[in-house]
């Protein structure tokens, strides 16, 4: 009988201390993935914060820029009826001088026009670029003769861009170039119809003109039929506008150099190690955008402290800009 007790509490011993190493390796395994999960997990936060960080940088930067560009405009003076006339018709005559000041005296309808679209799609800035390419086709396509005031003539063109826009940046499916070419074509030609006989063109009309070869016809219909509803197409005995938007690259390039200038002159004023981060921050030295942990890599401070310099670089600029006017 004590023999067999002791073989139970042998056996009872054993299986006692198999549990407890076994129990043991398991909290070791969890323990160990759980220090992986945590530092994974760390990683991804640190990650996060970096994206978020460079998100709120842009952020910053990008109102720095609106509240500038809206501050310069808001200094120009509006057009009289009078003046308005005369500009258009020096504009028709390929004065380039009258022609800027007819797009600067209009850069705050655009504005305007923009910021009742907010929250469709886009952002303001990019909403507000959209509307100025708008307002550049109707400065060149503008008739004094047609009797209405340019703002009237203009607000169609900057909502038509605008809508577009918003438009092209919520579509999943693009359209083929081919196609628009199609659409451009049909709308041009639909256009010049409804202008000479003050009504909506049919499909069979336009079809008829855009492709004389009678089998390619039906091809070309269903295309459109398809793509755009010629239906939809305003008078533009109303709208007072002839063709579709076609942007001005040569004028986005000049703007763009216009603003690089700009942008080194401000720059000049902070001292050469808070330019230096700006630069790589925003990728200004043409090597794309720098996180912070480069950065401070780079230049031996600790992230924390370029995240400060780059406030108050940015703080500095702002500042700059309400003292002196620049821009």
């Amino acid at each position: 009988m004590r023999s067999k007790i002791k073989i139970f509490h042998a056996v009872k011993l054993r299986l006692t201390n198999y549990f407890v190493i076994f129990f043991a390796k398991k909290i070791q395994q969890i323990c160990f993935w759980s220090v992986l999960y945590t530092k994974q997990r760390n990683f991804q936060r640190e990650k996060h914060k970096e994206e978020f960080s460079l998100k709120e940088d842009l952020v910053i930067a990008t109102e720095f820029i609106l509240e500038t560009y809206l501050k310069d405009i808001n200094r120009i003076k509006l057009l009289s009826a009078e003046r308005e006339l005369e500009l258009a018709v020096l504009v028709q005559k390929g004065d380039h001088k009258a022609r800027e000041e007819m797009i600067s005296a209009n850069l705050r309808l655009v504005v305007n026009i923009a910021k009742k679209y907010v929250n469709c799609g886009l952002p303001l800035h990019d909403l507000i670029e959209e509307g100025n390419i708008g307002l550049l086709k109707a400065v060149e396509r503008f008739d004094p003769e047609r009797g209405c005031r340019f703002s009237t003539y203009a607000t169609w063109w900057i909502k038509q861009a605008i809508r577009r826009a918003l438009t092209d940046s919520s579509k999943v499916v693009r359209i083929p170039s081919y196609m628009r070419e199609l659409m451009a074509k049909a709308e041009e030609i639909s256009a010049k119809l409804t202008l000479q006989n003050g009504t909506t063109p049919g499909m069979d009309e336009v079809v008829a003109i855009l492709e004389e070869k009678p089998e390619k016809r039906k091809y070309v219909e269903n295309i459109l039929r398809s793509s755009v509803n010629l239906s939809q197409i305003q008078s533009l005995d109303k709208i007072c506008a002839q063709k579709d938007i076609i942007e001005d690259k040569q004028r986005e390039e000049q703007v763009g150099k216009e603003d690089i200038e700009r942008l080194e002159v401000l720059m000049k004023t902070l001292d050469p190690k808070c330019r230096d981060i700006l630069r790589k921050r925003f990728g200004l030295d043409n090597k794309g955008p720098m996180t912070l942990q480069e950065i401070s890599n780079h230049v031996n401070l600790s992230r924390e402290r370029v995240r400060q310099i780059i406030k108050e670089s940015l703080e500095k600029l702002r500042n700059t800009i309400k003292k002196h006017n620049y821009i």
